[in-house]
């Protein structure tokens, strides 16, 4: 495997492999490393506990610190239940556009990001490039941190990273933080004509359910205008839920994740505290009906905000590419904030558009990847000056 492929080329590859989050990702992560080591570049892999799914990370150029990292994520998000017109994980180009999943979120810029890491050794760069893949960023983004710790013993640090989540090419330097638990409602069986004897699960999780939307309202009451983020205060959220066995029977089990996304002024230690809080008045409540009963809490994500940095070395790096002005924050999270905290200078810049990140039909223009190599360009011409 000796021919350079060009960031088309890389994107229609990783777009086949269908590393959905439950999923493997290993048949993409070990094309690359044989890819890479095709082009005389040692990677190396950081595997989660089942040994099914691995970070892939590696260095171009002298073996010095200081830096540039390209950071992407591996996984995609499932297309289960959405109306795609094209296969998924085929890309198809019309009207200007590049379907599939992961074209925008964020397989166009791994593509990107692989092509300039094999144009950094084959050029002989006086400033090391390099390249980050991490697992599991769609669900929680519980990757990268090890993938960090581990690329400690094996690469000299780099001085900044720009994470290439979906921003068009604008620059974003914020972003919100994120605390994930899982729950797990134990309830007492009993026959719903005489729910008071028993403790239903799924009542019982109505009620902290109930507690995060009006602790939502509280928010949005209490924002404050001036904050940048949409919207400009703290959320709770629960996407799905699982319980019961019947309609005339209180719930034994209720499972589901209830997740905070806070804004800066915020932290996210305050917010769990708080969610802790109500969880255990509610048990309190279960436990008196049926001492037996109770809430199960696994903490399942802690993501970091990315806060802008004053005199930033990735986001003056990122406006000399660009040549963008303005800046933005983002509520979605991201790795840039578990770089940050590692003490890597961070910023996130990267193709497409958020919106079409996760929907049937994912798309992103082709004239963004155009804009992406021409990004990864003049990278490289800096790079080769050191």
């Amino acid at each position: 495997m000796t021919d350079v492929l060009s960031p088309r080329a890389l994107l229609d590859k990783l777009v086949s492999f269908p590393t959905v989050s439950r999923d493997s990702n290993l048949a993409l992560v070990d094309w690359v490393a044989d890819y890479l080591a095709s082009h005389g570049i040692n990677s190396h892999r950081d595997f989660d506990p089942t040994g099914k799914k691995a970070s892939l990370y590696a260095h171009a150029g002298p073996e010095i610190a200081g830096g540039v990292i390209l950071s992407g994520h591996t996984d995609v998000v499932p297309v289960d239940g959405q109306a795609w017109v094209t296969d998924p994980f085929s890309v198809v180009e019309k009207d200007g556009k590049l379907f599939g999943r992961g074209t925008c979120d964020m397989k166009g810029f791994d593509a990107l990001a692989i092509w300039a890491t094999v144009a950094a050794q084959r050029r002989g760069v006086k400033r090391p490039l390099q390249l980050c893949l991490s697992r599991d960023e769609e669900i929680g983004c519980t990757g990268a941190p090890p993938m960090i710790e581990a690329m400690q013993d094996h690469m000299p640090k780099a001085a900044l990273a720009i994470i290439g989540e979906p921003t068009e090419w604008g620059i974003v330097n914020g972003h919100k933080g994120g605390v994930g638990l899982d729950l797990h409602f134990h309830g007492f069986e009993v026959h719903s004509s005489i729910a008071y004897t028993g403790v239903s699960a799924i009542m019982e999780a109505a009620k902290l359910i109930d507690w995060a939307n009006r602790t939502n309202a509280e928010n949005a009451a209490n924002a404050d205008p001036a904050c940048d983020y949409d919207p400009p205060y703290t959320t709770l959220h629960v996407g799905m839920i699982q319980g019961g066995t019947a309609h005339n029977i209180t719930a034994k089990d209720c499972t589901f994740v209830l997740t905070a996304r806070c804004i800066p002024q915020e932290p996210n230690a305050e917010w769990q505290a708080r969610m802790m809080a109500e969880i255990a008045r509610i048990e309190a409540g279960m436990k008196a009906v049926r001492p037996e009963t109770g809430i199960t809490v696994l903490p399942r994500w802690d993501v970091p905000g990315l806060r802008a940095e004053q005199d930033g070395m990735a986001e003056a790096l990122v406006r000399r590419l660009t040549g963008e002005n303005g800046s933005a924050v983002v509520s979605y999270g991201t790795e840039a904030g578990q770089f940050q905290r590692a003490g890597y200078s961070a910023i996130i810049c990267g193709p497409g558009n958020i919106a079409q990140a996760h929907q049937a039909n994912e798309y992103m223009y082709v004239d963004q990847l155009t804009k992406g190599e021409a990004f990864m360009e003049r990278l490289l011409a800096m790079l080769q000056e050191g």
